[in-house]
């Protein structure tokens, strides 16, 4: 084993009385001290001041801690690769055993000034300022990490949307004409996968930049983080419960007018939308270049059920109609009940199974025209100038309860001339019974004539109300095919635009 002794104060040490593969720190410290010799961090160094020096960067993606769409802002975990040549930190490893590199603090050699064009820390330069590791050759290597910077999220196609955050890169002051930067390969070989999105790849590319005010080259590099939103947290917690709330909508045509509910349930599900609306909103960032998809979706979502609360208005208008206040209009009983129920299959109730109708019986024993005794020029005789009464003879027979045979030897008499038949005399005496019974008969009729009129008036009514209850019936069926329809067409038609549907559908959904 190889002894190191620790020296103290001046620090002589006896290495010769150590194995040949081992050596002190002297040579170290001998090595740090002539190198800060007359070492100004201030001076670029290369040996031709005319000369650029060449600055190679790269990139090691180790996660994606988060993405910020409200502040758009991006957390990542990044190694910044900078690599360059500095021509003062050199040394002959011979003369120098054992000491293959040095590590220098960043404030105490030169470093390009590199930094994150677009960063989001308060501090702007929020970077750890690790060590320059410097070997022989005098190449530098500087690692510092990047954590936090801005990125514009394009929320148009949330939640199957790819974000791409642009980590740019360049120097503060130099300018191409006196420090190249050069682009290095992405390592995303330790990369750690996140649970919100899959990256796709980290493409880096090399900009020159020539303002007006200058000639000379202002270069930069920059690496676009291109990664793929995992939209199975948001299908499952949003877009199914919205397909599902937008089908109890559609039941809202399907519930009975007489439940009293149609209403109450079209404003439950609209404000249950409107609640997930507003989960929405507090995810996306407050802008107006575009409209979210899923924005969009809700939006005509919500649509349909306001348009069906209305319609289901006019429905329930439709049937609670008042059969005083009219009938249905001519052009409105030919679209609805005769197109639409044809188109929609429907039938009036009770239409196919309706008793054929049998014609009235003629009435042959009383009719109310004339009273007998009480003629009028017209040769027709009247009691008090609106009922009139007849008798058929059939009705006068002896047959009839109302005329009762007398048995009576008295009545009937005998068989003389010019006496009276007993038939007359019985039809006399009917006569003169009715006739004093006029006044009660006159109000009987007039009842049945009145309840007649109410039963005839309340059949119309009933025809009335049942013209617009089917009518009522027609549009319910008419909204849900239509608005079945539309769901289905904005459903996929808003859904499957966006261009990574089909492979979002497939890598999270399965």
């Amino acid at each position: 084993m190889c002894v190191i002794s620790v020296c103290k104060g001046l620090g002589n040490c006896d290495c010769h009385l150590l194995p040949p593969d081992c050596f002190c720190g002297v040579y170290q410290r001998k090595l740090y001290k002539e190198l800060m010799t007359n070492y100004n961090r201030l001076e670029r160094p290369v040996l031709n001041d005319s000369a650029p020096i060449v600055v190679e960067l790269g990139l090691t993606l180790l996660q994606i801690i988060d993405v910020d769409e409200k502040n758009q802002v991006m957390i990542t975990n990044a190694w910044l690769q900078v690599h360059w040549t500095d021509t003062y930190l050199t040394w002959n490893p011979d003369l120098y055993p054992g000491v293959q590199n040095l590590r220098f603090p960043s404030n105490l050699v030169w470093i390009p000034d590199i930094l994150l064009y677009n960063s989001a820390d308060e501090r702007f330069d929020a970077t750890f300022h690790t060590n320059v590791l410097v070997n022989a050759s005098g190449a530098c290597q500087y690692i510092p990490q990047v954590r936090q910077l801005t990125c514009y999220i394009d929320v148009r196609w949330f939640p199957f949307d790819i974000q791409k955050c642009d980590l740019k890169f360049g120097s503060w002051t130099y300018n191409g004409w006196l420090l190249d930067l050069q682009m290095m390969d992405v390592d995303i070989s330790t990369y750690i996968p996140n649970g919100e999105w899959d990256l796709v790849g980290v493409p880096s590319k090399r900009n020159e930049l020539y303002y007006e005010c200058c000639k000379e080259p202002y270069p930069d590099v920059t690496f676009t983080v291109t990664m793929r939103r995992r939209t199975l947290y948001y299908g499952l917690n949003l877009l199914i419960p919205c397909v599902l709330i937008s089908g109890l909508a559609l039941l809202v045509f399907l519930l009975p007018a007489d439940s009293g509910e149609k209403i109450s349930l079209g404003i439950t599900v609209l404000l249950s939308l409107t609640v997930f609306m507003l989960l929405v909103a507090e995810i996306m960032p407050a802008t107006s270049d575009s409209v979210p998809l899923i924005a969009q979706y809700f939006a005509s979502t919500m649509m349909i059920v306001g348009l069906s609360v209305v319609v289901t208005v006019l429905v329930l208008q439709f049937h609670h109609h008042d059969p005083h206040g009219g009938k249905m209009p001519k052009w409105v009983r030919v679209i609805l009940l005769n197109w639409c129920a044809w188109f929609l299959r429907m039938k009036k109730p009770g239409e196919g199974n309706r008793p054929p109708q049998t014609p009235p019986a003629p009435t042959t024993s009383i009719q109310m025209n004339t009273i007998p005794g009480q003629a009028t020029s017209g040769g027709s005789a009247t009691t008090n100038g609106n009922m009139n009464l007849y008798f058929g003879y059939h009705s006068m027979g002896t047959d009839n309860p109302a005329f009762p045979t007398s048995t009576d030897s008295s009545v009937c008499g005998s068989n003389q001339p010019g006496a009276p038949l007993p038939h007359e005399v019985h039809l006399d005496q009917s006569r003169t019974l009715i006739l004093d019974q006029i006044p009660e008969i006159s109000r009987i009729l007039d009842e049945v004539q009145y309840i007649a009129r109410r039963f005839r008036e309340q059949d119309e009514g009933a025809a009335i109300c049942g013209e617009w209850k089917f009518a009522a019936a027609v549009v319910d069926r008419l909204c849900l095919v239509a608005f079945s329809l539309f769901s289905i067409i904005c459903t996929f038609t808003i859904l499957m635009s966006a261009p990574n549907f089909i492979e979002a559908v497939s890598k999270d959904f399965t």
